[in-house]
């Protein structure tokens, strides 16, 4: 479906049809533009919640190389939170560098959200990028 301008018989109102799609995004609405749609610069998108995921991981991973903690059940338990989440937030550590400065610049691609980075990504960074992550 194509933008749709229509001028009223009094020639006096101009409607308009733009077809998006609203998603939600860290608790905000997101207009997003159909497929193939022109749209203005992107205004940054900072996503304070994977922002926060992040730097928990860089600090968890520090915290384990400075041997503060020796294990993710040790963080896991000092943090009150379930071991498998610490490994998940741990493993973000991995992204590549491009990826991590798009994510703090808030110039992540829409459908980049934490759920999707909670899920195995490949470990190698040009694999990284060519698995999805292009787009930054």
């Amino acid at each position: 479906m194509t933008s749709v301008a229509s001028l009223a018989k009094d020639a006096r109102t101009l409607t308009v049809r733009v077809p998006f799609t609203l998603r939600k995004r860290g608790g905000r609405k997101l207009v997003v533009a159909p497929e193939g749609a022109t749209w203005g610069a992107p205004h940054p998108r900072v996503d304070s919640t994977m922002i926060k995921a992040i730097a928990r991981g860089f600090r968890w991973r520090k915290l384990l190389e400075t041997g503060v903690y020796g294990t993710i059940d040790e963080i896991a338990k000092a943090e009150k939170i379930n071991p498998s989440y610490v490994s998940r937030v741990l493993r973000l550590t991995l992204l590549a560098p491009a990826i991590v400065e798009s994510i703090l610049d808030g110039r992540q691609p829409a459908e980049m959200t934490l759920a999707a980075l909670m899920e195995p990504f490949p470990v190698g960074w040009r694999e990284q990028l060519d698995a999805g992550f292009r787009q930054i």
